[in-house]
């Protein structure tokens, strides 16, 4: 699991105005509506097609909790995909991005500064163009490793640098142990 991928996820999904369905039939049913059959719907939770009718018509309601995750995780990245557009492209655009992390941040400075890393807890606001960047890095399938680097170089500009105030010989921010790490749009 992608620890920064589904936090942005979670982010994201806190705009939706429905909730995504929530019994295995009912979530089978919009996976099948969704991509146009049963078959094709076989074919990506790697079942029977004759199994996604069974769920399908109620014949089957409790699936195998491997079935259960992945059914619910198909779901969830269909779910109202309009509305995770403009909820990306509002955040991209006007509203930026809240991180709330407790991880261990340091710096690399010149001589003489205390660059020590040491465990932080941080909510801090991020701009517009670094949640474009987020969730474009997001969307091109990078791994948690790249967009740890996108939110430790956000973090050095608003809160180490303070937009360009304090700290202008700041060179890199290391961003390391994340015990908790949550978005917010």
């Amino acid at each position: 699991m992608s620890m920064f991928g589904d936090g942005l996820d979670a982010a994201v999904q806190k705009a939706f105005t429905r909730p995504a369905p929530k019994t295995a039939p009912a979530q089978m049913r919009y996976l099948v509506k969704q991509l146009g059959g049963t078959k094709a719907v076989a074919q990506m939770l790697r079942i029977s097609q004759r199994t996604v009718e069974r769920y399908v018509k109620d014949q089957i309601k409790k699936p195998r909790p491997d079935l259960a995750a992945r059914l619910e995780r198909e779901v969830k990245a269909r779910w109202q995909p309009q509305i995770r557009a403009k909820a990306r492209k509002k955040a991209a655009t006007t509203g930026g991005i809240v991180i709330d992390t407790r991880a261990r941040l340091g710096y690399t400075a010149p001589i003489g500064s205390t660059d020590q890393d040491r465990i932080r807890h941080l909510t801090v606001a991020l701009p517009p163009q670094y949640a474009a960047r987020l969730f474009d890095a997001q969307q091109a399938g990078a791994g948690d490793q790249e967009l740890r680097e996108i939110a430790a170089e956000a973090l050095r500009e608003v809160y180490f640098q303070d937009g360009g105030r304090r700290a202008g010989s700041l060179e890199e921010v290391r961003f390391t142990d994340v015990e908790h790490l949550e978005f917010d749009l």
